[in-house]
């Protein structure tokens, strides 16, 4: 299953990975997944949680979606970086990179500290497992002294530090999904839930589909699932 609130992007990814049973094509918010409690045995999100104004509510929707003991793998933009860290202690920018609070660097651009993240992956039922750092060598002029294949086998090395200390501009967690959270209205055997009024949707494998509760019908267009609410 492939999700994006871009309906572009989702097209894309159809494009790349073309139109078959082995995906399905999503275009929906993350703080409002369609879909029945309990129903993925991973998830990841790769490149999206700095653009999240609300990451908590995010982590509930994909905990959630998540069976027990379901592996999700997020990735985050550390604000603990050592160019952060660098410009700071040098006078060159005004927010704290060791504080747990979020920085907007760029307006729907964030940047979390670690043990921020690592908290609210405990209070959304996650138990934190591993850390990988990476991009430890995003520098300009070192690219263009060392080797490509040097950099990346030396960044898989220090990669293994992740678990000690995070001081890269971005970090890899992997947690698994704890505890039993369900749905207070029954899904049955459904696949797909309304956004709306959180109950579950008739199965089909294709074409639009009309909630029985709300009465809010949900496009399905060149193989697309369009649930994005578009007037909110």
């Amino acid at each position: 299953m492939v999700l994006d609130y871009s309906l572009s992007q989702i097209q894309l990814a159809q494009e790349r990975l073309g139109r078959n049973e082995r995906y399905i094509f999503v275009a929906a918010d993350v703080y409002r997944l369609p879909f029945v409690s309990g129903l993925f045995d991973s998830a990841t999100m790769i490149r999206v949680l700095h653009h999240l104004a609300e990451p908590v509510k995010a982590l509930i929707q994909v905990r959630r979606v998540l069976q027990p003991s379901g592996i999700f793998i997020l990735e985050f933009a550390n604000k603990q970086n050592l160019k952060a860290i660098t410009r700071y202690v040098f006078g060159l920018q005004d927010w704290n990179p060791f504080t747990q609070d979020s920085v907007e660097f760029v307006h729907l651009n964030f940047d979390f500290h670690p043990s921020a993240i690592s908290q609210w992956l405990t209070e959304t039922n996650f138990l934190l497992q591993r850390q990988l750092t990476v991009s430890h060598f995003r520098i300009g002029w070192l690219k263009k002294l060392v080797p490509t294949k040097l950099l990346v086998w030396f960044d898989s090395i220090a990669q293994l530090t992740g678990d000690l200390w995070q001081l890269t501009p971005s970090v890899f967690t992997k947690s698994t999904a704890i505890g039993m959270i369900g749905s207070k209205k029954p899904e049955g055997d459904s696949f797909f839930r309304c956004p709306i009024c959180e109950y579950a949707l008739p199965s089909q494998a294709e074409g639009s589909l009309i909630c029985a509760e709300c009465g809010t019908s949900w496009p399905f267009l060149d193989g697309i699932y369009d649930f994005r609410i578009l007037d909110q």
